[in-house]
C-alpha cells in the first residue's frame, strides 16, 4: 500500500492536507522530492513513512539511520533531525503534524504524563504499521467526516503510543451496565449531534480508553456505531417515504451522495432501491 500518487510519474509532486475543524493536525504527502533539509526540529509529534526511495536519518540516536521502502519515523516535538534521500536520488514520503499540547492531553487522559521533549525518535520497519498509517494518512486526504478523520488518529496514536507503556491496561473495561447505559444515552439522542468526546465524558473515560473498550465489548469503535445508529434510523425515515435529500439532512450528512454512499456499504442498496422496497 502506497500513498504516492504516481509513483510512475517521474516530475516531482506534493499536497498538504489541513481542515479548519481539526486545527491539531496536519499532513504532507510528497512524491519524486529531491529537496534536502538541514537538521532542524517541530513544535509537533510528527511521523514519517517511506514510500519510495531510500533516505538517511539522523535522530533516532548517534549516526544515521538509513531508511527503506516501508520505514515509519515517530519524531517527538523539538527532538533535532534530518531526512535526506541518498545522494543524487528521489523518494516518496508521507509526513504527519500532531500538535503536542493536544497529543499531551491525550496522555494525560490515559493515565500518562506528556511525552518529554527532545527524547530520540523511533523507527520502525514493521510492515503493519506502515500500512496502518499510510491508511489513516488516506483517510485524511478523503472525504470522510472529520469524526471519522479525529476517531481514527485517536486510535492510531493510541496504539502506537499510549498502549506500549505498562500503565495502560491491554483491554480497558467497560462493564455491561455503564455500557447499557452508554448504549441508552445513544439512543435518546440524535446520533448526529453526537460525538467522542460527548461520548467519553458520558462514559467518564478518555477518548483513547473509550475506543477500546468500546470495541472490545461491541466489536465497533464509538464512532462506527454511531454511523450505524445513523443509517439505522435512516432506514425508518425511508421507510415512512421521506425524500432522500430530507433524510440525508436529517442525519447529518454533508450531502445526498455522502448518505448514499454510506448507507449502500451497510445496507447493500442505495437509499432509493431501499425506500422502493427493492432489497434482494
Amino acid at each position: 500500500m502506497t500513498a504516492c500518487f504516481d509513483l510512475a510519474r517521474p516530475a516531482a509532486s506534493s499536497a498538504l492536507w489541513r481542515d479548519p475543524a481539526l486545527p491539531w493536525v496536519e499532513s504532507r504527502r510528497a512524491c519524486h522530492s529531491r529537496a534536502c533539509y538541514k537538521a532542524h526540529s517541530h513544535p509537533t509529534f510528527s511521523i514519517g513513512a517511506v514510500d519510495a526511495g531510500y533516505s538517511l536519518f539522523t535522530g533516532a540516536g548517534t549516526g544515521q539511520t538509513r531508511l527503506t521502502p516501508g520505514t515509519v519515523v515517530l519524531v517527538p516535538a523539538q527532538r533535532v533531525h534530518a531526512c535526506n534521500p541518498d545522494p543524487g536520488q528521489a523518494w516518496s514520503y508521507q509526513m504527519l503534524h500532531i500538535d503536542a499540547d493536544w497529543l499531551g492531553q491525550m496522555r494525560l487522559e490515559s493515565g500518562l504524563s506528556a511525552a518529554e521533549p527532545d527524547a530520540p525518535a523511533r523507527v520502525s520497519q514493521e510492515p503493519a504499521l506502515y500500512q496502518q498509517f499510510s491508511a489513516l494518512n488516506a483517510l485524511l486526504f478523503s472525504t470522510a467526516s472529520c469524526a471519522e478523520k479525529e476517531a481514527a488518529l485517536v486510535t492510531f496514536l493510541g496504539d502506537h503510543d499510549f498502549c506500549t507503556h505498562p500503565a495502560i491496561p491491554c483491554a480497558p473495561v467497560l462493564g455491561r451496565s455503564a455500557l447499557n447505559d452508554l448504549i441508552r444515552y445513544i439512543d435518546a439522542h440524535d446520533p448526529a449531534t453526537l460525538d467522542l468526546n460527548t461520548l467519553a465524558r458520558q462514559a467518564g473515560l478518555g477518548r483513547y480508553a473509550l475506543i477500546r473498550a468500546f470495541r472490545s465489548a461491541t466489536g465497533l469503535t464509538p464512532h462506527a456505531y454511531l454511523v450505524n445508529a445513523r443509517v439505522n434510523h435512516g432506514r425508518r425515515l425511508l421507510r415512512s417515504g421521506q425524500p432522500l435529500a430530507e433524510v440525508a439532512y436529517q442525519l447529518g450528512f454533508a450531502d445526498q451522495s455522502h448518505f448514499q454512499r454510506v448507507f449502500k456499504a451497510h445496507v447493500g442498496v442505495t437509499p432509493g432501491q431501499y425506500r422502493q422496497g427493492a432489497l434482494q
